[in-house]
């Protein structure tokens, strides 16, 4: 029995969170009523102070203008804002960062794909014209990755990811 598999599916379940949208905030909208309707039961609340008060609550607004009594209520307040301090907040961020930080001038795997073989092309045809000329083509030297440790690069220019140098700003 793999003792870490309900962390993985938490964490699944999280990366499935973070990369929708509508998922972050269809949950955000149920975690509000769910919130709003078990408050309203605990506190005796209507339905709309209670959704209000989930609203505040889970903004970490708290206006004051409505609070918990009980052990329950502030249980449930505790949750909520646990919840989404911890959890629904940093996906949504986590999700909008990482669409602005793309690189869309980057090439798709398959433009890189395509790349190279073009390259391979190009590299025997010339290696073929010059056997024809009789001229002997020099093996190209492989290049040291700009991230390599003891590289004469700088660390602040070095790439992050191999072969591809980091863009300046």
């Amino acid at each position: 029995m793999d003792v870490l598999l309900p962390f993985r599916w938490i964490y699944r379940g999280l990366v499935w969170f973070a990369n929708s949208p509508r998922t972050l905030i269809a949950s955000y909208l149920l975690m509000i009523v769910v919130a709003g309707v078990i408050y309203s039961q605990v506190e005796h609340k209507n339905a709309a102070d209670s959704v209000w008060w989930a609203v505040v609550t889970a903004s970490t607004v708290g206006y004051g203008d409505i609070s918990p009594t009980t052990f329950a209520g502030r249980f449930l307040a505790a949750l909520l804002i646990s919840t989404m301090v911890l959890l629904v907040i940093p996906l949504i961020t986590a999700h909008f960062a990482s669409r602005l930080i793309v690189d869309d001038d980057a090439f798709e795997h398959a433009e890189q794909e395509e790349l190279k073989a073009d390259v391979r092309r190009l590299r025997a045809l010339v290696e073929e014209m010059a056997a024809r000329q009789g001229i002997e083509v020099p093996e190209s030297p492989r290049p040291e990755p700009l991230n390599a440790p003891g590289s004469a690069v700088p660390v602040w220019e070095r790439s992050t990811r191999p072969g591809r140098p980091r863009r300046r700003r």
